[in-house]
């Protein structure tokens, strides 16, 4: 793999069952690159391996005035200098296209982790830890694949030279084949120390990122509050946090750097003045004290990447664990789905949708409206109707009386069959996530818009059936289309070529609610589900809106949980869930009169007005008079 052939057609399936697995993961699936990367490198270091020895050559033939020796010497010098040259060369491109290749890889894994997931992923792993996982720990995970090849040629070099002085000169090469491993170990008891405070600073990053990705999120509302001030002043902590545990760390790696100096200059201090004794006593000629000399020194360059590996490994396991973390989480808990017997076929257009844990039914073709008391539970059940992840909080049955009724509809609808959600008697889990997703679109409360002009944001995979104009019209988007325009560079007539900033925050909640709304009107899939899709509109847009969503998506699925009268009104049926399964359907207005759970949470009546509503005119009157009396 090259980097002109980024990005992969496959990224492959990782092994995400821990941090070093990963790794060694990534590191088999470019096993050509590293041997390629680790060939380079052995010509590079035995280049630098064996200069020690054409110095110590050249040095006795100079000795023994022999002019064609040291003719020979100054050859092999010029073949050396070009090995190491090339070597070098060629291993840092071979070693960076390892670590954009690794790096490309884990990118990948992680964007398809999260289109799998959708929003359900930040509400099973903190936003900070996601930025900081497709961020800097992609490119420590990326540093480390690199430096492996590197580090396998330092240690060839290493050997190579502690091999050839036990035979060029043993007395010395004794010595170096002792101090050297030591040196290369010296550092091992450190390296558990290092991890763990590598790991509390990656921590308290992860912890600061989240905060501010946080405050920067929430940053107009902070203003209208005046809480800014406070917010400035956690992240301000955060990051003196994160410093101070930078700077701990950074302590032990100069102690690790320290030694890895002290140590080879305690060596080579060792083998100057051993050496020079041996050489007064006659016992080894100049050539070979020189040669032993030039060798040690020469071991400085790839003994500083045992303490490159070290880095490495101890900054990418916590970010390859954390990668993993990630990458190991799935759409939903094998365990909970039954076993196919055959591959999944995609339902025949036009089936129901249906949730056998709530007993909620979208006929298709209708305008279903969904009622929730607990806010959090509707865009729970939004998630679960698309096939996202979802965690179980509801706590309620698959099913109860009011569900089993709701799928009397279809005996092949078995409650009991998992908790998959079923469009047309297919489970959604079983699908392809793409199949998935392009015939169930979710719309959250909080949708994002990504920076752009309009024409690219309403640019989405589509059916062709609804016109970006239609949509903009259904979702009343003219007001928002003039503020676009109204601030676009001069040159822009077009409201379609208007900019949009990052996430929309130059528009308000309502416009950049309406603007995600017309993008899924254009999407047009088989079953739309939208949760509180006007909940920062005015009464009259809502109305308006209202009608456009029934009109423009007449004979289509469509499913807003909502508590709005307006929206409900014009539904075709309204279903109330409480306790995580389905109370009651009907109409709005059947349900008005004849639920009062429904009653309260669609007109927000408190306790004491859902029991005057229930009583008589004689009761009323008295009821009113103790009032008066005990006012």
């Amino acid at each position: 793999m090259q980097i002109s052939d980024l990005p992969y057609p496959d990224p492959g399936v990782p092994d995400a069952r821990s941090g070093p697995r990963f790794l060694l993961w990534l590191g088999r699936g470019q096993l050509g690159g590293q041997l390629k990367s680790l060939a380079w490198g052995m010509l590079h270091f035995g280049g630098v391996a064996g200069l020690p020895y054409a110095v110590g050559l050249g040095v006795d033939a100079v000795v023994d005035r022999a002019p064609n020796r040291l003719l020979l010497v100054g050859g092999l010098l010029v073949l050396i200098g070009v090995a190491i040259s090339v070597g070098d060369a060629m291993l840092h491109r071979t070693a960076v296209t390892n670590w954009i290749t690794a790096a490309a890889r884990v990118q990948q894994l992680l964007a398809r982790k999260t289109a799998e997931l959708g929003s359900a992923l930040t509400r099973r792993v903190a936003a900070g830890e996601v930025v900081a996982v497709s961020t800097g720990d992609v490119e420590k995970i990326g540093w480390f694949v690199e430096a492996v090849s590197r580090f396998l040629a330092a240690v060839f070099a290493v050997v190579l030279v502690c091999v050839g002085l036990v035979f060029y000169a043993p007395e010395l090469g004794v010595v170096v084949a002792v101090g050297v491993p030591l040196i290369a170990l010296a550092s091992l008891p450190l390296l558990p120390r290092v991890t763990r405070r590598a790991d509390v600073q990656r921590e308290k990053a992860g912890r600061a990122t989240e905060l501010a990705s946080d405050t920067v999120a929430g940053l107009r509302v902070l203003r209208g509050i005046g809480g800014e001030e406070l917010f400035l002043g956690r992240y301000r902590e955060a990051s003196q946090e994160v410093r101070r545990a930078a700077v701990r760390s950074a302590r032990m790696w100069a102690l690790i750097s320290a030694i890895q100096v002290v140590l080879p200059g305690l060596l080579l201090i060792t083998v100057v003045w051993y050496g020079a004794s041996l050489a007064l006593d006659g016992r080894i000629a100049v050539g070979e004290l020189v040669a032993a000399f030039s060798a040690v020194a020469t071991l400085l360059y790839p003994l500083r990447h045992f303490e490159e590996i070290a880095m490495a490994y101890s900054f990418s396991r916590p970010s390859a664990k954390r990668a993993a973390r990630v990458l190991s989480l799935a759409r939903t808990d094998p365990a909970e789905r039954p076993a196919q017997a055959g591959p999944v076929v995609e339902p025949a257009a036009g089936g129901d949708l249906y949730d056998p844990r709530t007993g909620l039914l979208a006929p298709a073709g209708r305008f279903t409206a969904v009622v929730c008391g607990d806010p959090d539970l509707a865009g729970r059940l939004a998630e679960r109707l698309g096939g996202h992840a979802m965690e179980d909080h509801d706590g309620g049955d698959r099913g109860g009386e009011a569900g089993e009724e709701e799928g009397a509809g279809g005996s092949d609808r078995d409650v009991k069959g998992g908790p998959s959600v079923l469009l047309g008697g297919v489970a959604l889990d079983d699908l392809a996530m793409d199949t998935a997703r392009r015939l169930v679109l979710v719309q959250d409360k909080d949708p994002v818009l990504l920076s752009g002009t309009l024409r690219e944001l309403l640019d989405v995979p589509a059916s062709g059936a609804v016109e970006s104009d239609a949509a903009l019209a259904a979702a009343q988007c003219a007001d928002v289309l003039d503020a676009l325009l109204q601030s676009a560079p001069d040159g822009v007539e077009d409201p379609m070529d208007a900019r949009i900033t990052e996430r929309g925050r130059s528009l308000s909640g309502g416009q950049r609610q309406r603007l995600a709304l017309a993008r899924s009107l254009v999407t047009d899939p088989e079953v739309l589900v939208l949760d509180e899709p006007t909940s920062a509109v005015d009464s009259h847009t809502e109305a308006r809106i209202a009608d456009g969503i029934a009109a423009l998506r007449g004979g289509r699925t469509t499913v807003v949980l909502a508590s709005s009268p307006l929206l409900l009104d014009r539904a075709d049926r309204v279903v109330l869930i409480d306790g995580g399964t389905v109370a009651a359907v009907g109409t709005h207005r059947e349900l008005l009169h004849r639920e009062p759970l429904y009653r309260a949470v669609v007109t927000r009546e408190t306790d004491e007005e859902q029991r005057l509503a229930g009583l008589g005119l004689t009761e009323l009157e008295e009821a009113l008079t103790e009032i008066e009396e005990s006012a």
